[in-house]
């Protein structure tokens, strides 16, 4: 029998017990509503993501388009073909089709068809026509989704310029990988319902959200100027049994490029294609070190021994230090001697006395060495540094060369004699042209480059890219001088080939030896502006190992007076 005590002890329990199961009852209540009101839209999400199928659909890459609106790169409609496995119905037609129409061996796509996965990608960047054809034959389980490919209407216009994309539609060279993250875009995606078996419910039908197009990049390059540049630089890559020739062409005053031009080139809607003669059994680390040849920019990737066009820059350090003035004198006798080494001007015989005009209409070489040495070691690795040549130019291009100067410590009197006329020593051609740009545009350091802005698909300005100058490189009236110099080097020195008819020009010449000496093996060069008093283009021409006469003013000056004849006059240019 149950005691008072015994009675209240079981009625305390069990109303804990009671409390407890409130307790446990508002807790579970609590959590259930917080699940359904504050975390629904998650547990939807998951719900949702549990039951779609997820497919990507590409962005339209921005188009790349020239100073004139001409497009360079675009995009094609193109298709990529898929399966889903769980939806298949008839896999041995789906096999036959597939491998028929997209011309693919049974064999590949039996293994694609037959793997359980959530969705097999059978090929990509199908022609439009033919996925259109595969979607009618309606076959359950293949899907084709339509999708861009990077398309260049010039094929090889520009190539090493304007680069490729992989099939990703991501760049892998040259502007479009630069530029890739304003060209890119954001990908959309297709939803559609499964149901537990991974089959599309379809009645539910699907989602899309729509990709997001990437920007337009215009830039600086001319369209019709890089193509007759192409055409000048294939003429004489064929006359001359060249190696390679590149040509240049910029405004000086504020960094634009024009024309990027280094033969021979590549097709941009092929870019893998080796050319004709290859051999068949090359490695896969022999066939890309041979398309990494293909694809390769002289203009930018590579350096060379610049030889007398690097006089500009001799010139212009000793003009800016004082230790040559206009009316200074050499006496040139053939050659000079430096230490214990002698030293030979391009004239046996020598020129003879001159003023210092005239030492840069002869490209005379120990007088060049004469000035270098007035200026000591010292000052002249000063002014090396100065006008910007152990730095990069900055341009907007991947894989800049660098500057291969010696160390100033290791610097003797030869050293310092040979790099004074361009030699011993190695700069990269947009280096050359971009360093004497700034000593004949009044002395400002642009930065090279080619692009300009961006644009949305309504043609609304997004980006306009700026790019650093740097001033006091040389004075206004160093740079006055060396125009006046550069323009009497072409109007009665050994530039005279690259006079044209009707217009100011200034430049001056260059044939250097490649390494080892005596090889026999040349470069020919020519550096050139106009108009001489106020530039508003410069070109540089270069022709690697060229058969036959090799001299720059022979073999490159015709090139720079070919493209200015063409356009001077386009571009708006006046005439004396």
């Amino acid at each position: 029998m149950l005691t008072d005590d015994n009675k209240i002890f079981h009625r305390k329990k069990i109303l804990v017990i009671f409390l407890v199961c409130i307790g446990i009852f508002v807790i579970l209540f609590g959590r259930l509503v917080y699940l359904c009101v504050w975390r629904a839209d998650h547990y939807s999400r998951l719900a949702t993501d549990l039951h779609e199928r997820e497919r990507s659909i590409k962005a339209a890459r921005g188009r790349i388009i020239d100073r004139n609106g001409v497009v360079l790169a675009d995009n094609r409609t193109v298709c990529t073909v898929s399966v889903i496995y769980n939806q298949i119905e008839e896999p041995e037609k789906v096999i036959e089709i597939l491998s028929t129409e997209l011309d693919l061996t049974e064999d590949y796509v039996r293994k694609r068809v037959e793997k359980y996965s959530s969705m097999e990608r059978i090929k990509s960047n199908v022609d439009k026509a033919l996925g259109d054809k595969i979607r009618e034959y309606d076959l359950a389980g293949v899907k084709v989704d339509e999708d861009y490919k990077r398309y260049y209407p010039y094929d090889d216009l520009a190539s090493k310029v304007l680069g490729f994309t992989g099939s990703d539609n991501q760049g892998i060279i040259g502007l479009e990988v630069i530029y890739d993250k304003y060209m890119e875009g954001k990908a959309g995606t297709i939803l559609t319902v499964t149901d537990a078996k991974g089959i599309e419910v379809e009645s539910a039908g699907e989602r899309r959200i729509e990709p997001v197009a990437g920007l337009d990049l215009c830039i600086s390059m001319d369209m019709n100027i890089q193509s007759y540049a192409t055409q000048l630089a294939s003429q004489a890559l064929a006359t001359k049994q060249a190696e390679s020739v590149s040509i240049l062409v910029m405004n000086p005053q504020n960094g634009e490029i024009l024309a990027m031009v280094s033969v021979p080139e590549f097709d941009l809607n092929n870019p893998y294609e080796l050319p004709e003669g290859t051999p068949e059994n090359l490695t896969a680390e022999e066939k890309q070190n041979l398309l990494n040849g293909i694809w390769r920019n002289g203009c930018i990737n590579d350096t060379y021994e610049p030889g007398s066009t690097f006089k500009i820059i001799t010139a212009a350090a000793g003009l800016s230090a004082g230790v040559v003035t206009t009316e200074s004198t050499f006496s040139c006798p053939g050659f000079i001697i430096v230490d214990d080494r002698k030293i030979r001007c391009h004239k046996v015989g020598g020129h003879g006395s001159q003023d210092f005009t005239h030492t840069m209409m002869n490209s005379c070489n120990p007088a060049l060495i004469t000035v270098g040495m007035r200026l000591g070691l010292d000052s002249y690795y000063a002014y090396f540094e100065q006008f910007g040549l152990k730095r990069k130019t900055g341009i907007d291009l991947p894989g800049e060369a660098g500057t291969i100067m010696h160390r100033k410590e290791d610097m003797g009197n030869v050293e310092l004699a040979t790099v004074a006329f361009g030699q011993s020593f190695q700069i990269t051609p947009i280096q050359l042209l971009t360093t004497a740009s700034s000593i004949i545009n009044g002395g400002n350091r642009i930065t090279p480059h080619f692009g300009v802005k961006t644009l949305d698909a309504e043609g609304n300005v997004v980006d306009v890219f700026e790019y650093p100058v740097t001033t006091g490189i040389v004075s206004e009236e160093t740079s006055a001088t060396m125009r006046e110099i550069l323009e009497m080097v072409v109007a009665e020195g050994s530039g005279k080939n690259g006079k044209v008819e009707g217009f100011r020009v200034g430049g001056k010449t260059a044939t250097s030896q490649t390494l080892p000496r005596g090889s026999g093996r040349y470069i020919a060069s020519f550096i050139g502006f106009a108009p001489a008093d106020d530039p508003q283009v410069i070109a540089l021409a270069i022709v690697n190992n060229p058969q036959g006469v090799y001299y720059g003013g022979q073999v490159a000056a015709p090139i720079i007076r070919q493209l200015y004849e063409n356009i001077l006059p386009y571009l708006g240019i006046d005439g004396v």
